[in-house]
């Protein structure tokens, strides 16, 4: 199968997003694309990417855009949205999250439909979800 960019690219806002791209490459193996830094030690846009896939964010800004943003410590801990990243050597990658500090909120599993998958929170409180099932393989894979 050929690869191909995504097309659907998830978006956050951090509290300190200096610290999340860092602690998101070393963590979950994400890699600086593009890092536009803001006014007062903010991150005005930034761009991580995982194999073909991205994903775009920002720091926290009280802007006509922002305003439409909450982070899941405003929500009490809660998440609206989590994304599922496709992921090769997922013990590996488990393992490291684990070793950086992300809080595993279910841990790393066989699934039903194939494939093996865990879900962490980030420093912020994000929830990511992890695996090796890659709904995009072909059957005959």
């Amino acid at each position: 199968m050929k690869e191909k960019k995504a097309s659907i690219i998830p978006t956050m806002r951090y509290r300190n997003a200096k610290r999340a791209i860092n602690w998101l490459c070393k963590a979950f193996g994400f890699e600086r694309h593009l890092v536009v830094e803001g006014e007062n030690d903010t991150i005005a846009h930034a761009q991580l990417i995982y194999g073909n896939s991205m994903i775009m964010l920002g720091s926290i800004k009280d802007d006509e855009y922002g305003k439409m943003f909450g982070t899941p410590e405003d929500l009490n801990g809660l998440n609206t949205q989590a994304p599922y990243i496709i992921v090769k050597e997922i013990d590996l990658h488990y393992k490291n999250a684990v070793a950086e500090g992300a809080e595993i909120v279910m841990d790393i599993r066989d699934e039903d439909y194939g494939g093996r998958a865990y879900s962490c929170r980030d420093r912020e409180g994000h929830i990511w979800n992890f695996g090796s099932y890659d709904p995009w393989a072909e059957e005959s894979q």
